[in-house]
């Protein structure tokens, strides 16, 4: 097996471009740093550590595990029926507002799960006015029947509410590109609507929606700022209680090293649902059927069901937040405001410049290496998308505090060097979303022109004079894109912000997720504003590209 191991390298390295080849692997293994200092935790782990995992796995781990798969199973059963049928029906029906649901469906894109969990505590609490309208209406002190918000069923309604977007989106590029052939002959059949959705449509468009619950429960698992302050142990905070309660960054690390092994799980099961599936849809490539017009009162059904998801999602959220921004305008302390947005901009800012960078490279290596050593550099990159930021901040401090301690002893410096630092978060930024650069730049590289290459080429162009002179500024808007993407989901990023970023040095994310643990709402209402506002300049670029094209 060595041998044969050997050889392949060997091939591999000779050949031309083997330079690109070693540059996409080498960012593939700093991608996966985290990850392997997450594994590497279980072989330095000390007594105490073990007799701390071994105390939480015989007290709050089967509790973590139920509430993490509760919160799971209801998160995907809601973005799959929420997604797809609002996807449905705006893909195939007219009725009012279809032209105005079709973009503004995706608006809770925009809209961080921490920040709904906010504004619903407030609007549903007890002392919040949807519960006191009730009891001044009843004339009673107390609505035991009410549901309790900070809850694990509370977190999966603002979960499916944020993240059924992704499904919606994906279900209904499926639902507008099907086969039109296929409906024609199921009709001829004698197949209803109903039917025609049933056993054509949705089957067809099934690698779509399992593709985009995925994406759903991976942020889901991800999350810390929703469940953190619903008070719901889930692993992610499990995570952060091991390391910052009990003092022992082995055990998070193992605990962690149990959610990313979940994650791969789920990946693993996504990919073989559909393994020996075929969903091919041959013919009428050009054709597309025409909406089916809704009258009376199905049509106007068709529009408050659509207008459900939109208000729950963003416009009753955003709604609260900006009342309560307006309430207590006079207590946020507006110089140190300044401060969290400087910060802000700074860490997102230079995150997507070196993101758009990495992710142009590794697109080139890819288009200009014969070799498959590229093609799975890129799809490990991607895989750090699937790290929730939790396990990426703990499986940084292994290796982290191991080259601490070697510069310390080089240098003879005192202390940490880079522990706490701010290379140190916007590494773990660029492992976390260094995917949504790549899976950018590797679109606008595919629309490049083999013969533009070739002319240059023939003129003695090569290497990183093509990259700089010929694709560079055909890429211009697709680095931008993909910078754009980059800089949004830093700014929107917790766990690991929270967990890295250095001394005095608050984000907006921070600074919101802090003034809510102290029920200080108001405060916490401008940047968790300030943060859906940034969040929507993606989210109305995705709308004008997807509605253009459909």
């Amino acid at each position: 097996m060595s041998a044969a191991i050997r050889t392949f390298a060997l091939r591999q390295f000779r050949r031309p471009g083997k330079g690109w080849d070693g540059l996409a692997v080498a960012l593939a293994l700093a991608m996966l740093l985290p990850a392997l200092g997450i594994v590497a935790a279980w072989a330095q782990g000390d007594a105490a550590s073990r007799d701390i995992l071994a105390h939480l796995m015989s007290t709050v781990l089967p509790g973590y595990v139920r509430n993490s798969l509760a919160i799971a199973l209801a998160v995907a059963l809601g973005v799959t029926v929420v997604g797809v049928a609002t996807a449905w029906v705006v893909a195939v029906h007219e009725f009012p507002g279809r032209r105005f649901f079709a973009w503004a469906l995706i608006l809770p894109l925009a809209m961080p799960a921490y920040v709904m969990a906010y504004a619903y505590t407030d609007f549903l609490q007890f002392s919040g006015p949807v519960q006191g309208a009730l009891r001044e209406w009843l004339g009673v002190r107390r609505l035991p029947w009410f549901p309790e918000i900070r809850s694990w069923y509370g977190a999966a309604l603002v979960f499916v509410c944020a993240f059924y977007p992704y499904v919606y989106l994906l279900a209904r590029t499926a639902f507008i590109e099907r086969n039109p052939r296929l409906d024609e002959a199921a009709r001829t059949l004698g197949c209803g609507p109903w039917r025609r959705f049933v056993l054509v449509a949705l089957p067809l468009a099934r690698p779509a929606v399992v593709a985009g619950v995925a994406l759903v429960l991976m942020e889901t698992l991800a999350d810390y700022g929703a469940v953190a302050y619903f008070g719901v142990p889930t692993f992610t905070t499990g995570i952060y209680r091991a390391w910052l309660s009990m003092g022992d960054r082995m055990a998070a690390a193992q605990l962690a090293s149990l959610l990313l092994l979940f994650v791969l799980v789920l990946l693993a099961l996504e990919t073989r649902s559909r393994a020996r599936l075929r969903f091919h849809s041959t013919g009428a490539r050009g054709r597309r059927t025409a909406p089916v017009p809704l009258h009376g009162a199905a049509a106007w059904v068709t529009t408050a069901l659509c207008s459900v998801p939109l208000l729950l999602g963003f416009g009753l959220p955003a709604l609260i937040m900006l009342r309560l921004a307006w309430l207590e305008a006079d207590a946020l302390a507006w110089e140190r405001y300044a401060g969290w947005v400087w910060n802000t901009l700074v860490l997102a800012g230079v995150t997507a410049g070196f993101a758009a960078a990495l992710a142009t490279v590794l697109a080139y290596a890819q288009r200009h290496s014969p070799g498959r050593l590229p093609r799975w550099a890129a799809r490990l990159v991607g895989a750090g998308y699937a790290i929730p930021g939790a396990v990426i901040a703990v499986g940084l401090l292994t290796p982290v505090t191991r080259l601490d301690a070697w510069l310390a002893g080089l240098i003879g410096a005192q202390g940490l060097v880079l522990t706490g630092s701010v290379g140190v978060l916007i590494y773990a930024y660029l492992v976390r979303f260094m995917a949504a650069g790549v899976h950018t730049v590797e679109a606008g590289m595919a629309k490049i022109s083999p013969s533009l290459e070739a002319s240059a080429r023939s003129l003695g162009v090569s290497g990183w004079t093509m990259l700089r002179a010929v694709h560079v500024p055909l890429l211009r808007r697709s680095v931008l894109s993909a910078a754009l993407l980059v800089f949004v989901d830093v700014m929107k990023e917790l766990p690991a912000t929270l967990a890295l970023r250095p001394f005095n040095m608050d984000t907006l994310a921070v600074v919101a997720s802090q003034f809510a643990a102290d029920e200080r709402l108001g405060e916490a209402a401008w940047p968790a504003l300030t943060l859906v506002g940034v969040g929507l300049i993606p989210v109305f670029l995705i709308s004008r590209t997807t509605c253009a094209r459909q």
